[in-house]
């Protein structure tokens, strides 16, 4: 369901590269999509999510079903409050969120006033989405995931709805996709009700600020919000200075963040998503071994996967961004721009992955304290990767790229605290064979890219038609999958040894 919703999603940006390119006004809607989606991740998927579930889970485990159903009541209740007010507040500071999360486009009063228009638009998003991850929460701790990873589907289809249909009515298009952004949120907040409403998990609404287990979940939240969602404030860091760069940067670092997404949205976020409920409920056990067990068996899927995808986007980097986005009014430089922060922010995908697998070791055991720590050192370190790469690269037009780069770093830094202090406290202990595994994954790897190195010529896509561009992608892709699987079987590695046992 996650491979539906990222292909989909690969559609849409499709449509958006072929209907508005990469321009100052694609800048400014990216902008104004980011804020309540930067907010959506930081606040319902990343703290909620990383504080409820756990709850979530010791009242499944250990109270009776009444108590759960008053929980989740009191829970929802007190959770549309506060986004209620938080929705009225962002729209009434659309002008200073914009001048906070982008100044570089006051500079351009047009730009500007765009954005705060969209930012209008958008910012309701907030209030369906984070409703929509609650529900989620619930059906992922009862063993429902297909629904809400099928979800984020209908935010696709609406956007490209809005692209096609409704920016040609539109004074201004663009507003278009802001109008599709909003159409979104209420339609998956919506999608999710009828699987509750069977498995009679539906909660009412009911104020309940003073409830045992609302208070703990808020106590949890404000020390997750930096633990979970480092790398999201590294990149809202990264468009607050592509802001200041040349037009166009916010849109091409938009693209190529999609691409690295793809994969850590298909198996970062589904791994963190099922690993959660599972290492919750084996600390609310008391079952140490089976909770170290989960971690080995996500970190060794985390390398298997990761470190292929790693090296394919920037290996495919100019493929990739040729294939999907150069269309009508997106450019082969815009190819080329996006292409240079492709390959830089891949770098961190290993690491991207990593904490969302690590995180979840600290979150399930109710320590959200020590993420945040970390997290903090985190965005410290963008900052200063950034104040070092960035305006040296921007004199030779990689300034964009030097942002993703410095992200990148950064997730590492971040990743490897993580493991190290799970690993000095004993949490963690890797089981037997991990050199051997690593031996393999390397060798199969290697094997991989000297394919690509040897075959690829990115400056050929240029001049090709779609469907020869499309095919050749699709062929080189496939040939570099089979030689990877080819390589791992070689080495005598097979997927049961990788099976979850207890």
């Amino acid at each position: 369901m996650t491979l539906i919703s990222r292909i989909s999603g690969f559609i849409r940006d499709t449509v958006v590269a072929l209907y508005f390119g990469a321009n100052a006004h694609t800048d400014a809607f990216f902008v104004a999509f980011k804020i309540p989606n930067f907010l959506r991740r930081l606040f319902a998927e990343g703290s909620f999510a990383q504080a409820f579930v756990p709850v979530l889970s010791d009242y499944k485990e250990n109270y009776s079903p009444a108590d759960l159903k008053t929980f989740l009541n009191r829970t929802a209740g007190s959770l549309s409050i506060i986004l209620l007010l938080v929705t009225f507040a962002g729209m009434l500071a659309a002008p200073l969120l914009i001048l906070l999360f982008a100044p570089g486009f006051y500079r351009e009063g047009t730009q500007y006033e765009l954005s705060v228009e969209m930012l209008r638009i958008t910012f309701p998003y907030l209030l369906f989405i984070s409703m929509t991850a609650f529900s989620a929460g619930i059906l992922n701790t009862f063993g429902r995931f297909a629904i809400p990873a099928f979800t984020p589907v209908f935010l696709n289809l609406c956007m490209i709805a809005a692209a096609v249909w409704l920016a040609p009515h539109m004074p201004e298009p663009i507003t278009a996709l802001a109008w599709g952004v909003f159409a979104a949120g209420i339609v998956q907040m919506f999608f999710q009700f009828p699987t509750l409403i069977r498995a009679g998990l539906l909660p009412r609404l009911r104020c309940g600020f003073y409830d045992a287990g609302v208070r703990r979940i808020m106590r949890l939240m404000v020390p997750a919000i930096f633990g979970v969602s480092i790398t999201q404030i590294n990149l809202l860091v990264d468009t607050v200075i592509a802001s200041f760069l040349i037009s166009g940067s916010v849109s091409w670092l938009y693209y190529s963040d999609r691409l690295v997404e793809f994969p850590l949205g298909i198996f970062g976020v589904a791994i963190g998503t099922v690993i959660l409920p599972h290492l919750s409920k084996n600390h609310a056990s008391k079952n140490q071994a089976s909770f170290s067990h989960s971690l080995d068996w996500a970190l060794r899927w985390v390398m298997l996967i990761g470190l292929p995808s790693t090296l394919g986007l920037m290996l495919l980097a100019k493929p990739l961004i040729s294939t999907l986005f150069q269309y009508k009014q997106f450019a082969w430089y815009d190819v080329e721009m996006a292409g240079r922060s492709l390959t830089t922010y891949a770098i961190g995908l290993l690491a991207f992955i990593a904490v969302k697998v690590l995180v979840p070791g600290f979150s399930s055991r109710h320590d959200l304290r020590t993420p945040v720590r970390y997290g903090m050192y985190s965005v410290a370190a963008n900052i200063v990767f950034n104040l070092a790469l960035v305006f040296e690269l921007a004199q030779i037009g990689w300034g964009h790229a030097g942002l993703a780069l410095a992200t990148a770093l950064a997730a590492f830094f971040n990743a490897g605290l993580l493991l190290r202090k799970l690993l000095r406290d004993g949490i963690y202990q890797p089981r037997r064979g991990w050199a051997g595994y690593l031996i393999r994954i390397l060798w199969a790897n290697l094997a991989m890219s000297l394919l690509l190195l040897g075959a690829v010529d990115g400056s050929l896509w240029q001049s090709w038609a779609i469907a020869q561009r499309a095919l050749n992608l699709l062929l080189w892709i496939g040939a570099a999958a089979a030689v990877y699987v080819v390589a791992l079987n070689l080495s005598g590695l097979r997927l049961a040894h990788l099976a979850l046992k207890q």
